[in-house]
């Protein structure tokens, strides 16, 4: 089976889980574009549930973008594949599966960090809810 221009999304962030997801998605599609997806959630930088009114540090935005940058650059240099980036401000469940649904994508490869326990029930799994939610086939890298 070709996988040539087969668009595969993998959510990113800084963390091994990432990078590995990164590494089986170039493995499972040659031929296909990976589009690294790096989610700002908005109440890690300032938007608590609490909150009124969002209350953003000045440059924010800015310096997530660069942080984002760095990271695509760090996983670009190590897999051998084509590859897209973008950057998004939202939940990251819901915006992982809007991003999907609304760009064309054939399937989302995405590392989970394999929580347990209380962590797991406290902070939930963005990976569980993404296969859960997702229109196309998610496969999670541990």
């Amino acid at each position: 089976m070709s996988t040539d221009g087969t668009r595969v999304l993998v959510p990113v962030d800084d963390s091994d889980h990432a990078q590995r997801a990164a590494d089986l998605a170039a493995e499972l599609f040659p031929g296909g574009t990976l589009v690294l997806l790096h989610v700002v959630n908005p109440t890690e930088v300032g938007f608590g549930a609490e909150a009124a009114i969002p209350t953003f540090p000045e440059g924010w935005y800015e310096e997530t973008v660069e942080h984002a940058e760095r990271i695509f650059e760090t996983i670009g240099a190590t897999v051998d594949a084509n590859t897209d980036t973008e950057v998004e401000v939202g939940q990251p469940t819901r915006t992982i599966v809007e991003y999907a649904d609304g760009a064309d994508i054939d399937h989302i490869v995405m590392g989970s960090h394999g929580r347990k326990g209380v962590s797991r029930v406290l902070l939930g799994s963005v990976a569980e809810s993404v296969m859960r939610r997702a229109s196309v086939p998610v496969t999670v890298v541990r």
